[in-house]
């Protein structure tokens, strides 16, 4: 009878709501006009100090993510792709894809500490884990690359590389010592140990295809992968079963999870920001997307506010080169 009482427990527990169905509706607020030259990749809200750190060309912008106000820089930085900020260490993190380097910044100064080389082929997204105080590093090269950069968050020096394979884009942890990774070329995500650095796992996400962005609830064991071919893939981040997918917007190249109202959002290219809601650990909830504006591939999340920050800029016809001085951060809120 115990059994049985436990096994109903956890059905009802699942089978629930996990969140509220009347989240506020999510518009474009209003955009913070940043100007200057170059592309621009990933975009990183700091909770503690609510500044935005922005790849953009040969530096990283630092905004005040309340005003938009400009707060400094870290540069050089050749080729920005990806931010990490490891704040016990009072250390970030950024990858510069065109020297193959990793520049360790100092969090309250911004100024550079130290230029890490050689962390691979084209080192673009990079994440710290609170847990092992290491910083992974994505090197997305398929033909030369497709390995991990693993460096000590304090140090800076580098631990190991972990080869992996493909083209290797977003990256989450789930708090329990393993780390998850999508490579875009090949329809799959592999799973890492955090601590021993070991590959577990390569999970394949079909019907999902060309996986960019990625986010987790680690709460409820669930990962959510951003395709290309307009689907959300939800995996069980224990097992990799497919759980759910899900319809979204054309482009996508981030994923954020909001854990106070379940949804999940994907950033599109084409100029949407795709919502789906987790109902319940097995149940997904499209909801009507956000109109942005085109190019608004990365995003950031405030889980405070709930306000969304989405890089982007204007572009010539048929060219994927920003105009000069109409980079901008969109901001998207309740």
């Amino acid at each position: 009878m115990k059994t049985h009482h436990a096994l109903a427990l956890l059905f009802l527990l699942f089978a629930a709501p996990l969140f509220a169905a009347d989240a506020p509706a999510l518009h474009l607020l209003t955009r913070y006009e940043v100007g200057g030259e170059g592309g621009y990749d990933y975009i990183r809200f700091e909770p503690g100090a609510s500044r935005l750190f922005v790849a953009h060309g040969k530096k990283v912008e630092v905004l005040d993510a309340a005003t938009g106000r400009k707060l400094g820089e870290i540069a050089p930085t050749n080729g920005v792709h990806g931010i990490a900020l490891a704040p016990a260490q009072n250390h970030g993190f950024t990858t510069n894809g065109t020297d193959r380097s990793v520049t360790m910044f100092d969090l309250r100064t911004l100024a550079t500490l130290k230029v890490i080389k050689y962390t691979g082929v084209k080192p673009d997204a990079l994440e710290f884990d609170p847990e092992t105080r290491r910083v992974f590093v994505a090197n997305g090269d398929p033909k030369l690359g497709g390995d991990l950069t693993v460096i000590d968050a304090a140090t800076g020096d580098i631990i190991a590389t972990v080869e992996l394979g493909g083209k290797l884009e977003g990256m989450a942890f789930d708090g329990r010592g393993r780390l998850f990774v999508a490579a875009e070329d090949r329809g799959t995500v592999h799973v890492v140990d955090t601590r021993t650095l070991a590959v577990l796992a390569q999970w394949p996400l079909a019907p999902g295809e060309e996986p960019t962005g990625v986010a987790i609830d680690a709460v409820h064991h669930r990962l959510f992968l951003a395709c290309s071919n307009h689907l959300l893939v939800v995996l069980d981040s224990d097992s990799g079963r497919v759980i759910s997918t899900s319809p979204i917007g054309g482009g996508p190249d981030g994923a954020a999870f909001d854990p106070t109202t379940g949804r999940v959002f994907t950033s599109n290219r084409e100029g949407t920001l795709s919502v789906v809601r987790e109902v319940t650990p097995d149940e997904y909830a499209p909801e009507p997307p956000v109109t942005t504006e085109p190019g608004a591939r990365t995003v950031a999340l405030d889980e405070r506010t709930q306000r969304l920050y989405l890089p982007t800029a204007n572009f010539g016809a048929g060219s994927r080169t920003p105009v000069a001085g109409s980079f901008r951060v969109l901001v998207v809120g309740p």
